[in-house]
């Protein structure tokens, strides 16, 4: 019952996330809107992370499942996309690498903050 209850946490931060979509004209996805309200009701506390903690670990576990439909998807596209294919994976890859570059700034620049603000507390 606790995975329920869980889950059900975890849905009803998805609609709300597909409600803020609905009415605010913003190109960004409901997903987006709903892992903002999460965070935010994790940081704020209003959601313990205890409270969804098991659940998502599960979902994250079997992400790469969730893959298959969009692979399937290219797959059954490939009559479309076969004569741009080396454009689609010269971006991919750069694309790829653009997102790993900018994650390790924003981590080491969150990891120097967090170093200094000890740093200044003792």
């Amino acid at each position: 019952m606790k995975y329920v209850k869980q889950f059900g946490i975890i849905l009803c931060v998805s609609l709300a996330g597909e409600v803020l979509h609905q009415f605010i004209p913003l190109p960004i996805p409901a997903s987006i809107y709903g892992i903002v309200i999460l965070f935010l009701c994790l940081e704020w506390k209003i959601i313990s992370v205890s409270a969804v903690k098991e659940t998502s670990s599960f979902l994250i576990e079997i992400m790469p499942v969730m893959f298959i439909p969009a692979a399937v998807g290219l797959m059954d596209s490939w009559q479309i996309i076969k004569n741009d294919w080396v454009s689609y994976a010269v971006i991919t890859i750069f694309s790829t690498f653009v997102v790993m570059i900018v994650s390790g700034k924003v981590v080491q620049a969150v990891i120097n903050r967090t170093q200094k603000k000890r740093e200044d507390r003792q």
